[in-house]
């Protein structure tokens, strides 16, 4: 027997209609606020995730799946959407649209080498919206507004917006140089990555998992005293606006992101029900000023968001939420004799072009066997074509939340059949 590689996962039928159903109303949810989709490769060439991720990420450095194809060029499955969105942006020229800002979403599989644990998966799927074109904090507000606005039209009460600024350019040069100060007494005390990671990018080191216990991380400088007049305003601005929305947040000045692209506003989606787990994030974005230009197109603001689903349901299952999925099949068709076996395939061929629901058995079932399918496949109603009622040109249909049965002429079954689903038989 071969079984899945580690870190992925088959979704069976009873957990796909969860996964449809949460797909649906983020679809629903961009769709009300002027949100399109966009579809990108699952693998891209590998210069756009270390220009567009950043050499100096854990992602670049270590979780990359990177191969090389038959004519030796170096390409690696996409590890997050918001490169491989920004590139094509860039190269359909979407900036030169009468319309902006551009405002995309996503929905696909990304691939980290992680090591795999709950919610943690080395194939996962990332919902994801991109706003590019606009640098006004409304936008930065309404992209945190959606975000929330998924996970509430889900039942999720025990959410948390923690958010930050991380400045402009010169804001982010002054705490860079603080940073770089603060933490050189204590480098040989630092984890190896952050030792490295002091002189390439010190605002990495306050994302360390393993060294976030060190009393260093306590005093290290805030970027928000770092912040110009400028990058105060942005930020004040952005808070009114989600004030203004009666949207809750905490403000965390160590909140940095993964990633080297965010400048400005920096944010997460964390869950505080009882039982989640340690990593509490289910979703987190910012802005990216700067991206577009790294990758070849002309300044553009950005901004967007991604999540994971797997941590999604895992909050739904954490505060015991129960989707409200339709479970029932419309009707099931049981024939009994050659000829009604016969007319039965007709019969179920033309429900299903009305757009009926409909199944039936393949198994040569005997009557009573057929019913409990039906029962358990929780059928609506059941069609039921015998020989007497082949002869006479009709079927009996009965409903099966109340036992009620009529019998219909079976050249007006479509017709009739999607009457009584709406209105039950009388």
């Amino acid at each position: 027997m071969i079984n899945l590689p580690r870190g992925t996962q088959d979704l069976l039928p009873e957990q796909t209609k969860k996964w449809q159903y949460v797909e649906e109303q983020f679809k629903a949810l961009c769709r009300t606020y002027n949100y399109k989709e966009i579809r990108t490769p699952i693998f891209e060439h590998t210069e756009l995730f270390q220009r567009g991720v950043g050499d100096t990420t854990d992602i670049v450095q270590k979780e990359m799946y990177t191969f090389k194809d038959r004519g030796d060029r170096s390409l690696t499955l996409r590890p997050e959407g918001t490169a491989s969105v920004v590139r094509a942006f860039v190269q359909h020229k979407l900036f030169g649209n009468p319309t902006q800002p551009t405002k995309l979403f996503y929905i696909g599989p990304m691939f980290r080498y992680e090591r795999p644990q709950q919610g943690r998966m080395r194939q996962f799927v990332q919902f994801g919206v991109e706003a590019l074109g606009s640098a006004d904090p409304a936008i930065d507000a309404e992209v945190m507004a959606l975000a929330m606005n998924l996970y509430q039209s889900l039942g999720l009460k025990s959410l948390r917006l923690v958010m930050n600024s991380l400045g402009d350019n010169e804001s982010r040069t002054n705490h860079r140089k603080a940073l770089i100060k603060h933490f050189e007494p204590y480098q040989k005390e630092l984890c190896s990555d952050c030792q490295l990671r002091l002189q390439k990018n010190p605002l990495r080191i306050l994302d360390c998992k393993q060294d976030k216990e060190h009393p260093a991380m306590q005093t290290a400088p805030s970027i928000l005293d770092h912040l110009n007049t400028y990058s105060k305003s942005y930020f004040e601005q952005v808070k009114d606006y989600l004030d203004q929305m009666g949207i809750d947040y905490v403000i965390d000045q160590n909140l940095v992101r993964g990633l080297d692209y965010y400048n400005h506003t920096a944010f997460e989606i964390m869950s505080n029900a009882e039982g989640f787990g340690s990593i509490t994030t289910l979703s987190g974005g910012g802005r990216y000023n700067g991206l577009v230009e790294d990758l070849g197109g002309p300044e553009t603001p950005g901004i967007g968001f991604a999540l994971s689903v797997e941590r999604l349901l895992m909050a739904l299952e954490a505060e015991n939420l129960a989707l409200p999925l339709d479970e029932a099949l419309d009707c099931y068709v049981i024939a009994m004799g050659d000829d009604a076996e016969k007319k039965a395939v007709e019969l179920v061929y033309t429900l299903r072009k009305a757009g009926i629901q409909v199944d039936k058995d393949y198994q040569g079932k005997k009557f009573k066997a057929q019913f409990k399918t039906a029962d358990r496949l929780h059928a609506k109603y059941v069609i039921i074509l015998g020989e007497e009622e082949l002869a006479n040109d009709v079927v009996n249909l009965k409903e099966m939340a109340t036992g009620k049965q009529q019998q219909i002429k079976i050249d007006e079954i479509d017709a009739t059949f999607k009457r009584f689903v709406q209105g039950g038989i009388n």
